[in-house]
């Protein structure tokens, strides 16, 4: 890389460590989980979020487009959604002076960073009318396809213990979420720091009261993107991400293995991993780093062995352990 290069490179990453920074100013710990953010939106990506209400993960997303500077919308899903209130519906217009007329007018996911509250509270119908938008940043409404803005990335959250009223997410739209991301409780420490932050007066719902800036813009974000292409992959590396999905169709714990996308997104997954450790390269351990959030959504452990209390995560602990990683 030219001098040049490194210098675009630095300051690229140097804006979105300034980010995680930021965004650290009202959302205690969670390193783990906005770090996995951070990598889905510079590999264009999106997030499935799983944790139990109150663990800041509509706080984290707000407070994530507040320091990219980038448009941020908030659909609740609920039971009686409807697809056009996702993706907008045509109006009927009449004007003085001009003939009635149709007009389409934008839903909610006309924007640069989508929170999806309780995605798995709505009917599958309107679930579907993400799948367009979430693989081909675009929607096609009485036949007329309309490009989504560039970013465009989808967090979506569900409440893993409550499945009354819910629908589950169909293995389809699983699959075009990059990461699913696990939000745990805080520990005592960030707990105790949670609590002094909101005596001394923070508002969670005032974010920029709370000092939060923009610090990262939309040509930051096009720089790290250019940069993570450019991170090497060794084929020995290559390699051994095949390996690794295809191990997942010939487990006999689980009925279905990663999908060829699911490959493709370990890669590019682990190449933004890389970058935001500061190498040019990626390592074995880079792609062990992002295996379980990138493919816990995407296998299907079978069905006696879940009553027995397996895990997709017990698995793919085991596929780690198996699957020889190059030296």
């Amino acid at each position: 890389m030219t001098d040049e290069t490194v210098n675009s490179s630095r300051s690229a990453r140097d804006a979105v460590l300034a980010v995680r920074d930021e965004v650290g100013k009202v959302v205690v710990g969670q390193h783990g989980v906005l770090s996995g953010v951070i990598a889905s939106l510079l590999t264009n990506g999106h997030v499935l979020l799983e944790g139990v209400p109150g663990v800041a993960k509509t706080l984290l997303a707000k407070t994530l487009a507040a320091a990219f500077d980038m448009e941020f919308t908030r659909i609740q899903f609920t039971p009686d959604l409807m697809p056009s209130d996702v993706i907008g519906q045509s109006v009927f217009e009449q004007s003085p002076g001009s003939a009635p007329s149709f007009r389409f007018r934008e839903g909610p996911v006309f924007t640069n960073l989508l929170l999806a509250d309780e995605i798995n509270r709505t009917p599958p119908k309107t679930q579907a009318a993400l799948l367009e938008a979430m693989e081909e940043r675009q929607v096609t409404f009485d036949s007329v396809t309309r490009r989504l803005p560039d970013p465009f990335l989808v967090i979506a959250t569900q409440n893993p213990i409550e499945y009354e009223g819910t629908y589950p997410l169909p293995e389809a739209q699983l699959d075009r979420f990059l990461f699913k991301l696990q939000v745990q409780y805080p520990s005592v420490e960030q707990e105790l720091a949670m609590v002094a932050m909101h005596d001394a007066g923070m508002d969670p719902h005032d974010i920029h009261g709370a000092g939060v800036r923009a610090v990262a813009s939309g040509v930051d974000l096009a720089n790290a993107r250019a940069e993570i292409r450019a991170i090497r992959v060794d084929p020995v590396v290559q390699q051994y991400i095949v390996d690794l999905c295809r191990a997942t169709r010939e487990s006999p714990a689980l009925q279905l293995g990663v999908s060829p996308r699911g490959t493709t997104w370990l890669l590019r997954a682990a190449k933004s991993w890389a970058w935001l450790s500061g190498r040019s390269f990626v390592t074995p351990d880079e792609v062990k780093a992002v295996s379980k959030p990138c493919l816990r959504h995407r296998i299907m452990v079978r069905p006696e062995l879940e009553i027995e209390g397996t895990l997709a995560d017990n698995v793919l602990d085991g596929l780690l352990a198996t699957v020889p990683a190059p030296r």
